[in-house]
């Protein structure tokens, strides 16, 4: 019996206001609902890790989610952190900031972290995932045309791999494509196969 057919009789929850992640559950083929009716304080200690950021605020996200859960729910929390020279950038604050971001990744490589936390009433997974990024050098005309076209405010790096500047400006990928985008669907896939007798 295959993931989907055992998830019959389960709900889903994703709480997030990601596109791009109701997307990849979607072609993933869960059925699942979105719940983007809470805000979480995304802080986190300065002491912390930068590859664990993202596992701590996916989890924060969880913890965030207060209504109780039944043993037939299942709750999915992540969050996506762009790591450059060990410095973490979020979501770009203006156009300006979006174009710093991307002058600092242009001609670098540099590395994306997606944390999920998988929650149900009597246990709660959480994992990370990392992939490199490669981009080759972009002109500052790239980059302006990028911002001013897809306006990428919205994104950690100020980037999305499935927009324009994915297609002509990363030259490789290790590790997950899907986890680029926000969410490594696959192992998610996995563990709730794992989880879900």
């Amino acid at each position: 019996m295959i993931l989907i057919d055992k998830l019959s009789g389960y709900r889903i929850i994703l709480a997030s206001a990601s596109p791009r992640r109701v997307e990849l559950m979607k072609g993933a083929g869960f059925d699942f609902e979105q719940c983007v009716g809470f805000s979480v304080d995304e802080s986190y200690p300065s002491t912390l890790e930068v590859s664990k950021v993202a596992e701590y605020l996916a989890e924060k996200k969880s913890a965030g989610y207060s209504p109780a859960l039944s043993p037939k729910e299942i709750l999915i929390t992540a969050d996506t952190i762009v790591v450059a020279k060990n410095e973490i950038l979020g979501k770009p604050a203006d156009a300006d900031d979006a174009k710093k971001m991307l002058a600092m990744l242009s001609g670098s490589e540099h590395l994306v972290y997606t944390g999920v936390c998988i929650r149900m009433s009597n246990t709660v997974e959480s994992f990370t995932c990392v992939s490199k990024v490669g981009f080759r050098k972009l002109s500052a005309e790239e980059i302006e045309h990028y911002v001013v076209t897809c306006k990428p405010m919205d994104k950690a790096g100020a980037y999305g791999i499935q927009e324009w500047i994915g297609y002509v400006g990363i030259n490789y990928i290790e590790g997950s494509y899907f986890n680029v985008m926000g969410l490594p669907i696959q192992q998610i896939y996995v563990r709730l196969d794992q989880l879900i007798p």
